[in-house]
């Protein structure tokens, strides 16, 4: 295992003279402190993630034969990143999984899944600490195959150098795919939420489906906020996407400089990681 750059000094995000966001800050892929970083690790990703790269990257990590570790383990792991294409928080990632799953409990009491969801959304991006660039780990995710939507972040200024823009038969509207085929059958860019999707379906975790299509698709934000890649949605897609929508409020709007206790909300979490995946897991 390696450490990741962490960047700017985490603790300039903690102090007392930084405000918190309005919503409409959140997100803020045109200006800031953080941009230079954003878009140079978008501009890899747009340029390297072609369909045979994401082709690749399933065979690569898919069979979950890389480590083994207890979800916790993997949770607390995330000290060590900061992620390079989030414009929001400059902080390791472990403080917003804690964040977000406060955030679903307090409103989802009854719901101890979605919490635990929350808790573990980004903990595929422990692949950063093994060897993975973080433009193969991190960042809004999209369909590879197709055409290239408009709504994908810095659509464009960092396509021009992705060799599957030059081809055409992947620069159509349904590319390889069929007319309401279901995400199940597209390939996504690959990143965090399809390896720690794999990773709960290789381990036999018991999170409800609705849960795993948060994990599964919470990134894909030109379908979950811009509404975009619906001639490829089968109807299970239609029921899941309330879901997914519901999550992302958590997952983008409990970012914050004020942070968990880790240690006292610890115990419950550990409850939970024991009733839907427990033990040390296969990655």
């Amino acid at each position: 295992m390696r450490v990741v750059n962490m960047g700017p000094d985490p603790s300039l995000a903690y102090r007392p003279e930084c405000h918190e966001k309005d919503k409409t800050e959140f997100r803020n892929f045109e200006n800031g402190d953080l941009f230079d970083r954003v878009f140079n690790t978008y501009k890899l990703m747009h340029t390297h993630q072609t369909l045979d790269f994401v082709k690749q990257k399933h065979q690569v990590w898919s069979n979950c034969s890389h480590f083994s570790l207890s979800m916790m383990d993997s949770i607390d792991s995330l000290d060590e990143l900061v992620d390079e294409s989030d414009p929001d928080v400059d902080f390791p990632n472990s403080f917003h999984a804690f964040q977000t799953a406060e955030g679903i409990r307090r409103e989802h009491p009854d719901k101890d899944w979605f919490q635990l969801v929350g808790l573990i959304h980004d903990v595929g991006k422990v692949m950063a600490l093994y060897s993975e660039p973080q433009w193969a780990v991190v960042g809004d995710t999209y369909p590879v195959g197709c055409k290239f939507q408009n709504s994908i972040v810095f659509r464009n200024s960092t396509f021009e150098g992705n060799p599957d823009g030059k081809n055409p038969a992947l620069n159509t509207e349904f590319g390889i795919y069929e007319p309401q085929c279901g995400l199940d059958k597209v390939l996504m860019s690959w990143g965090h939420d399809e390896y720690l999707y794999r990773v709960m379906k290789f381990n036999k975790c018991t999170i409800p489906e609705e849960g795993l299509y948060m994990i599964r698709f919470h990134s894909f934000y030109p379908w979950h906020s811009n509404g975009d890649y619906m001639h490829l949605c089968n109807e299970k897609d239609q029921q899941m996407l309330p879901w997914v929508k519901e999550f992302n409020k958590f997952d983008l709007y409990t970012k914050s400089t004020e942070l968990p206790d880790v240690e006292r909300l610890k115990p419950y979490y550990q409850s939970l990681i024991d009733k839907y995946c427990p033990g040390v897991l296969q990655w």
